[in-house]
């Protein structure tokens, strides 16, 4: 571990990429890897969960590193908050003597229980168990709790002449040609959209994965098909490649 901290301060030292980082312009990767490690896992393959495992604690070693040039805390920091943390969270196991045997739901209960008396004193949301998760299920989560106290459309209907407003102001902000205005109501209309799809008892992740899982199936015939003629898929004209993606949307249909 020393010897990756030091690699690490060495990196920033002389890499170019590396030294120009923020701990903002990281939390991209963090995700990224996160994600990564995921897939890793789900296919099984034991090498790329060891290298996706590495990735991922690049970003919190890089992470450290910054905010020790700061002098804010050091990677060592990081651990004993986290070895704190695990403590405090397990009393079953190092207080036991005060806990008769619990089952896993009772673990589970207790662990939230710590959590809560965690964030006294500090302002509360009901929005604050929402998970820091994917940013499509974080709107979904997010719709769910405040539709739990009322503050939700009576239908999709309703639900959906939300979205229209949004896209109208997304097309005026497109015309503004001010970038952050754009990501702003960019990022309201995919919320909103999203908000459609809980009202019609649909999951946005879900169906987006779906999507994406189409969209790579139909980009993959256009590719097999420009191999079969000789070329690159770069070589391809867009016509070609739509009447490839056509093909294969008609196959999909048969």
């Amino acid at each position: 571990m020393e010897q990756l901290l030091a690699l690490m301060q060495e990196l920033r030292e002389k890499c170019p990429w590396d030294r120009k980082q923020s701990p903002q312009s990281l939390t991209k990767y963090a995700i990224e890897e996160a994600y990564e490690v995921e897939d890793a896992i789900r296919t099984g393959h034991l090498n790329e969960i060891k290298n996706e495992l590495g990735d991922l604690l690049l970003q919190v070693v890089f992470q450290s590193q910054m905010y020790q040039e700061q002098g804010a805390f050091n990677f060592n920091d990081v651990v004993d908050a986290l070895m704190e943390k695990l403590i405090r969270r397990h009393p079953h196991v190092f207080d036991a003597e005060h806990y008769a045997q619990l089952s896993s739901e009772d673990v589970t209960a207790l662990w939230q229980k710590i959590k809560q008396q965690e964030k006294q004193g500090k302002v509360q949301s009901i929005l604050d168990d929402v998970k820091h998760g994917p940013a499509i299920v974080q709107a979904e989560q997010i719709q769910n709790v405040a539709a739990q106290v009322g503050f939700d459309f009576s239908n999709a209907c309703d639900a959906m002449t939300k979205f229209d407003e949004e896209w109208s102001e997304l097309q005026q902000a497109i015309h503004s040609q001010d970038h952050a205005e754009i990501e702003a109501e960019f990022g309201d209309c995919v919320f909103s959209l999203i908000n459609v799809g809980r009202k019609l008892g649909l999951s946005g992740e879900m169906a987006l994965l779906q999507t994406n899982r189409k969209f790579r199936r139909r980009f993959a015939y256009i590719e097999t098909q420009a191999k079969a003629q000789g070329k690159q898929i770069q070589a391809l004209s867009l016509d070609d490649m739509d009447a490839f993606w056509n093909q294969a949307k008609q196959q999909e249909q048969q």
